[in-house]
């Protein structure tokens, strides 16, 4: 039977922070509904191909790349302000709305907290700093320092060395199945955050827990059984 984790390893973009800003955004900039979802694919493929094929690009590059990608599949010219602009708004993101109060209480509970992001170190200081959670996490990890992209299994075993944690007493909480299936296969337990838009992969095993926001994540891992 598996016991309660001591280590809580939370994924950033649309887990923790709302990209809706970023969204519309980017669907205004290429005038499409579908702008947004066409990109942010492209930006999880190439950076998956980085690490594939034995290479490492910063997230933020990889990022203007395909932004510069999904303007050409929509037809339209844009210029370098635009793309600087529109990416610039993943530093300004806030959390979802139950996030920050949950986590206070996460934390309260002797849970220790950390952040493992595909983004750039610098973003995500950033990141951390403008939503007002820099100062409930105990650590701010990036993929950068592995020089690949998750769900490759290095990722998760970087943090579990540095945290000197074993597998078995920790868990990826992530709104992406990608991500839930790298940890699955690195021995995490896992918790799927259904936020809108983001489904399970069928393929794979069901994750620990399925909660639909923070506070029932929460409720689940405070009534561990």
């Amino acid at each position: 039977m598996k016991k309660r984790p001591q280590l809580l390893v939370f994924d950033v973009n649309e887990t923790l922070l709302d990209l809706q800003p970023l969204k519309k955004r980017i669907n205004s900039l290429l005038d499409s509904p579908k702008a947004f979802e066409d990109w942010f694919s492209k930006l999880i493929q190439f950076a998956m191909v980085e690490t594939l094929t034995g290479n490492y690009t910063d997230f933020g590059d990889i990022g203007t790349a395909t932004l510069r990608m999904t303007a050409e599949k929509h037809s339209k010219l844009i210029s370098e302000e635009d793309i600087k602009s529109s990416l610039d708004i993943i530093k300004k993101l806030k959390p979802h709305p139950e996030v920050k109060e949950a986590l206070k209480k996460l934390k309260s509970e002797g849970f220790r907290l950390v952040v493992l992001t595909n983004g750039g170190l610098k973003t995500l200081e950033e990141q951390m700093k403008y939503s007002g959670l820099d100062s409930i996490f105990d650590a701010l990890y990036s993929v950068e320092l592995v020089e690949k992209f998750k769900p490759h299994p290095d990722t998760y075993q970087f943090v579990l060395k540095h945290e000197q944690t074993e597998a078995k007493n920790a868990m990826l909480i992530a709104a992406h199945a990608w991500d839930i299936a790298g940890a699955q296969n690195s021995g995490l337990q896992t918790a799927f955050i259904s936020r809108p838009g983001k489904f399970l992969y069928p393929i794979n095993k069901e994750p620990d827990f399925i909660c639909n926001d923070f506070e029932e994540l929460f409720q689940k891992l405070t009534h561990w059984n």
